[in-house]
C-alpha cells in the first residue's frame, strides 16, 4: 500500500499477508448498498404536514382539483400554513 492512498468512504479495509509476512491492508468492496427511499424524517414532516393540513381545514371536502392541490400544498408547506399563509386555490 502506498502512502499516498486514503481511507475511501463506502469500502471496507481487510488486511492481506506478503511473501515476506508482513501483513499489508487492502480495499474490499462494502457488503451494504444504499437503496433509494424515504428517510424516516421525510415521513415524519409529511405526516406533521397532514395533521397541520387537516386542522386548518385544507382536507374537508376535497371534490374538485383545486382543493386537493390546495391540501396538498399545504401538507407539503406546512411551516408556511402556521405562519399564517393562505394557500387555498380560488
Amino acid at each position: 500500500m502506498n502512502s499516498r492512498q486514503f481511507f475511501e468512504p463506502g469500502k471496507r479495509v481487510v488486511a492481506t499477508s506478503t511473501k515476506g509476512g508482513v501483513d499489508r491492508m487492502a480495499y474490499a468492496p462494502a457488503a451494504t448498498r444504499s437503496r433509494p427511499g424515504f428517510s424516516l424524517l421525510f415521513v415524519v414532516y409529511l405526516v406533521a404536514g397532514g395533521i397541520v393540513a387537516a386542522t386548518h381545514d385544507y382536507w374537508n371536502n376535497p371534490d374538485s382539483l383545486k382543493r386537493i392541490i390546495s391540501a396538498l400544498l399545504a401538507t407539503v408547506l406546512w411551516p408556511l400554513v402556521l405562519i399564517g399563509v393562505n394557500l387555498h386555490i380560488h
